[in-house]
């Protein structure tokens, strides 16, 4: 089977003229059973040339301990995050809640090249098709089930644009834990129906910053219309898991490294359904947060050309308006506005910016995750910015050509794709495209609605405005 057809092989009492007639028929999804289902994540530590350097303790400055990782975090998440092991063993009952919507398919967006005129072959994994409508619970499950192995009954967390909550919510009633979730206040105005399905699922959805803790009344008092950030809102998760005692501890939905491998899940799956196409991609695209989805399909492309010499090209892609990867610094940071976080190494605007209100809010993070940094630190991957306006207007191109609404974050894998089958175009050559759907755009809908009433804008991001935060981190280390 190769470029997606399939061809009929055997007809029976069928005159010559008749298979002569019969349409050859184009493959447009590629799909797994569950029996080929990946049964482990992979920890890409275990394959970089250069470790990324630890992450620090922020009272002693030196590295982090299991000891004082597990205040925080649950103790075998804690193991994973410390492990340089190339494979961790997804557990049974995990495997099992992922089959309620994994394998999901790689898909030809054959409608989507027609569009574009373009001699490129675009593919997308579909990373939508889960309860939450995003790739989140390929991390949440894991996080709420060892977590409750644990004995752990309650649980804090974040979320910008609402996809991570909604998995988070997802996952913890499947294992019967409390969940309260602080979500960026900007985009609990702008996605009110995305703070109603974590409340469907059981969760208690705070706005960010809030009143609940010593932090978010702080902030409100230096600035009572704050529409808060994704740092703001995990310094009150963490103070919040952290003032709760033993029951209680902290998940995270992106930046660190165990979040990362669980979702590697998508490109190890991605894998197998190219080589069903009778393709390799010559450039995998995703956008970028923190580095959870992009991890995800990237970093076991990533493997094969460190270990097999492979030279596919691995994007990630940003808000122009949050551009840590392309415009940030590497340095020790905070992952957390307040400072309560570890300090990780990572490429990073600094943890007291606080980037425009855009509407892909799980964008609007300061910092790239320490082994994504590492890795965009030696050449490994690439990264481009995007526009807003541009990134909706890839996001349309897709959802009248592919039937699907994208999600905002999504978008931005849809831009830097779009670019790269133009560009394939100018040059007269066919190159092969496979991007992540992060997740569907059915409850941001808002987004458009701004979109199409012009109502939307591309933030300039000044230097000025980077350098104001950035020079700022020399003193977190004295």
């Amino acid at each position: 089977m190769n470029d997606g057809f399939l061809l009929c092989s055997t007809v029976d009492n069928v005159d010559s003229k008749t298979i002569n007639n019969i349409k050859v028929m184009k493959t447009k999804k590629f799909v797994l059973s569950e029996s080929e289902m990946p049964t482990a994540w992979y920890n890409i530590v275990a394959d970089m040339p250069n470790k990324p350097l630890p992450c620090l303790d922020p009272k002693t400055k030196q590295p982090v301990t299991f000891e004082s990782m597990s205040r925080i975090f649950g103790e075998e998440l804690v193991k994973q995050e410390l492990s340089t092991e190339r494979y961790i063993e997804i557990p049974e009952q995990v495997q099992d809640l992922y089959k309620i919507w994994r394998p999901t398919p790689v898909v030809r967006a054959y409608n989507l090249e027609r569009m574009l005129d373009t001699p490129a072959k675009i593919y997308f994994k579909n990373e939508g098709t889960s309860p939450a409508g995003s790739h989140k619970p390929n991390t949440a499950i894991p996080q709420a089930y060892y977590n409750a192995k644990q004995g752990i009954k309650y649980l804090a967390t974040e979320t910008g644009g609402g996809q991570w909550g909604s998995a988070m919510s997802l996952a913890c009633q499947y294992f019967n834990i409390d969940l309260r979730v602080y979500m960026v206040k900007v985009s609990c105005q702008q996605k009110p129906y995305r703070k109603l399905l974590m409340n469907a699922w059981g969760a208690n959805v705070i706005p960010s910053p809030s009143d609940t803790t010593r932090f978010g009344r702080a902030v409100l008092a230096e600035d009572p219309d704050c529409g808060g950030n994704l740092g703001m809102a995990i310094s009150e998760a963490v103070e919040s898991a952290l003032e709760h005692g033993d029951t209680t501890r902290y998940c995270l939905g992106s930046v660190m490294n165990h979040v990362l491998m669980h979702q590697t899940i998508i490109g190890e799956e991605a894998l197998k359904q190219m080589e069903m196409a009778g393709d390799d991609p010559d450039v995998v695209i995703g956008c970028f947060g923190g580095g959870s989805n992009f991890a995800g399909i990237g970093f076991p492309f990533i493997r094969r050309n460190l270990i097999e010499g492979k030279k596919t090209r691995v994007v990630a892609v940003e808000p122009a308006s949050c551009p840590k990867l392309t415009r940030g610094e590497f340095q020790y940071d905070f992952g957390d506005t307040a400072g309560m976080t570890p300090m990780m190494p990572m490429f990073t605007l600094g943890h007291t910016f606080n980037p425009s209100s855009i509407h892909a809010g799980g964008l609007r993070y300061h910092g790239a995750g320490p082994i994504v940094s590492q890795l965009y630190k030696d050449g490994l991957m690439e990264a481009q910015s995007v526009q807003q306006l541009e990134t909706f207007s890839a996001g349309m191109m897709f959802a009248n050509s592919e039937g699907i609404i994208p999600a905002p974050e999504s978008c931005h894998a849809i831009a830097v794709a779009v670019r790269e089958a133009k560009k394939a175009k100018e040059e007269g050559k066919s190159k092969t495209i496979l991007f992540n759907l992060s997740g569907h755009g059915m409850i941001d809908l808002y987004a458009y609605e701004q979109y199409f009433a012009n109502n939307l804008i591309d933030h300039e991001l000044p230097e000025s405005e980077i350098r104001k935060a950035v020079d700022q981190l020399d003193k977190i280390l004295k």
